[in-house]
């Protein structure tokens, strides 16, 4: 039986929470998420299994909670992205993408601004975690999107374009509006998560006969945080992703393999807020967090199929 933990993307806020569920999934089942046989990551996904690659999850929490004994993870927890994108906006890249024919948000690639952040402490977590200049290591796929071409690529993953770590990691993290675009092999890459939240159907049957997906941005339909933030959040982000997400789960159990999803309920959300950016709440969410995420870890393995 071979095994793949796929982490969804989330922004800051969404890879507090993930990093609090994979503790709580650690706890429970006993287990290193670090031995699993593949290991694949979109936007803060990508993030986590980077830092994966040196760092355990234990590490990762206490980055989190602002007592790590890395100095890598110390500058990298000070370098998170602003809570809203840097102004003035750049034109958007490519406005022709509006018409691709995925769903989710990737139609809006195309007419988002261009990002204008520094992926520096992208670059400099890659080096730490794998070292400079390092490929994608074995096992491991970090998703972006081409909107040129609608295509998902799967960096480390057999036939895509040769990339380093730091540059399948910005790629992966090239959240439109807020980080730029990044050009591998000719090709120009943005966040996979405009595309899909975790892109489980990338892993076929060959590669995983068990997936794992642990997604913050994606939940039971109908699921969404409290007053008007949580129904904004949950019209312009969390419906849409989770169709998009649904769907890939129902691909890959026809195919015979067998999926458990760790998500956010009602009461996850909470505690973390409608702004998925919102670097200003990121203390107070992972705190709320390690006390929700292991119901949601509990109901997920309860209800894997």
């Amino acid at each position: 039986m071979t095994r793949a933990l796929v982490i969804g993307c989330g922004g800051t806020i969404g890879g507090a929470w993930t990093i609090a569920a994979l503790a709580a999934l650690e706890d429970r089942l006993g287990i290193d998420v670090r031995d699993f046989d593949l290991l694949q990551g979109t936007s803060a996904g990508s993030e986590i299994i980077t830092a994966l690659q040196k760092f355990s999850v234990p590490d990762l929490v206490a980055m989190q909670e602002g007592r790590s004994e890395h100095p890598a993870l110390s500058r990298h927890l000070a370098a998170t992205p602003a809570s809203l994108p840097r102004i003035p906006f750049s034109p958007p890249a490519d406005p022709s993408t509006l018409w691709t024919r995925r769903g989710g948000h990737a139609p809006l690639t195309g007419i988002a601004p261009r990002g204008r952040g520094d992926a520096t402490w992208l670059t400099e977590l890659a080096e730490a975690a794998v070292g400079p200049g390092a490929p994608v290591p074995p096992g491991v796929r970090l998703v972006a999107y081409e909107p040129a071409t609608g295509e998902r690529v799967a960096f480390g993953a057999p036939g895509t374009p040769e990339a380093t770590a730091a540059e399948a990691l910005r790629a992966s993290w090239a959240i439109p509006a807020w980080m730029p675009p990044v050009q591998i092999d000719g090709r120009t890459f943005v966040d996979g998560g405009a595309a899909s939240t975790a892109s489980v159907d990338l892993i076929a049957p060959q590669d995983a006969d068990e997936i794992v997906a642990v997604v913050s941005m994606a939940s039971a339909p109908g699921v969404r945080g409290p007053g008007i933030g949580g129904l904004i959040e949950y019209g312009a982000l969390r419906r849409p992703m989770s169709h998009v997400f649904w769907d890939e789960v129902a691909v890959a159990r026809a195919r015979g393999q067998k999926v458990t999803v760790i998500a956010p309920d009602g009461t996850d959300l909470a505690g973390l807020g409608p702004n998925f950016m919102a670097r200003g709440h990121r203390a107070t969410a992972f705190a709320s967090a390690r006390r929700t995420a292991p119901a949601a870890v509990r109901r997920g393995l309860e209800e894997a199929r």
